[in-house]
């Protein structure tokens, strides 16, 4: 059973890798064999999480590149193909949020949260898909969406539109890729005690969320691993592609 889900050998690239729930990600990586390429936005953000992974015994380097901005994927991409000469695994993990109000809604901030929500999305699978088409063996890509995805959350009226759209394009994607045998997923987390949320949710609004979570509490970032893990593998989700994964505590099942 464990080598169904082995990763022995593959090279999982993590965009946002210093965020807590991709160290998490990670870590469950490197527990069943795969050497991490951390694509961070600044050099020093790489710094925290290669201590992590290599304390653990980990293979892991960081690369920098600024998802909203093409050429940079690009360099990232070459320098983690000339590293590793392999790209076998890819999750895209940033994600911008806002609660402005929608009548208060500027454009600025519309563009600078799909910028990296969606467009960087897009860029990032057009360019690591090449490289995995002319390697010839495959791969998974998995993206992160949110609950917030459909139907929306209040207040957060950009990022759900955002996520959505990645609900989508998740979708084309893995009709794209396949005749590659590249799977396409996206992860639909519930609520995690992510920074971008601790930045947004009041003590009202999380008495909301936890009144709508049937197991009532939050996520905790390790409880993201075994997803990951499965649909990084491709022996354990070899016939997985296109599917939305609930990760919510029971969010999405839950009404009045």
């Amino acid at each position: 059973m464990s080598d169904l889900f082995s990763l022995k050998g593959k090279t999982a690239v993590i965009i946002g890798g210093n965020s807590t729930l991709a160290r998490s990600v990670a870590e469950g990586f490197v527990e069943h064999g795969a050497r991490i390429a951390s694509v961070v936005m600044k050099a020093e953000l790489g710094t925290e999480v290669e201590e992590q992974i290599q304390a653990m015994g980990g293979e892991i380097q960081s690369f920098v590149a600024d998802v909203t901005v093409q050429d940079s994927i690009q360099r990232a991409a070459d320098e983690i193909w000339d590293w590793a000469k392999s790209i076998d695994i890819l999750l895209y993990a940033p994600g911008l949020n806002s609660s402005t109000p929608f009548f208060d809604l500027k454009m600025d901030e519309w563009d600078a949260i799909m910028d990296v929500n969606l467009k960087g999305l897009v860029m990032t699978s057009q360019i690591f898909a090449k490289k995995m088409i002319a390697q010839k063996t495959g791969g998974s890509i998995i993206n992160i969406s949110s609950v917030s995805s459909g139907p929306p959350l209040s207040r957060v009226f950009t990022y759900s539109a955002s996520k959505a759209a990645v609900n989508s394009v998740t979708q084309f994607l893995a009709r794209e890729l396949a005749p590659h045998n590249i799977r396409v997923n996206a992860i639909i987390p519930g609520f995690f005690p992510a920074e971008q949320n601790r930045k947004i949710l009041t003590d009202e609004r999380v008495a909301d969320i936890m009144r709508h979570t049937p197991v009532n509490r939050y996520g905790k970032p390790e409880e993201l691993k075994g997803v990951t893990v499965w649909l990084a593998s491709e022996k354990a989700s070899s016939y997985v592609t296109g599917s939305l994964v609930r990760v919510d505590g029971g969010f999405g099942a839950m009404t009045i």
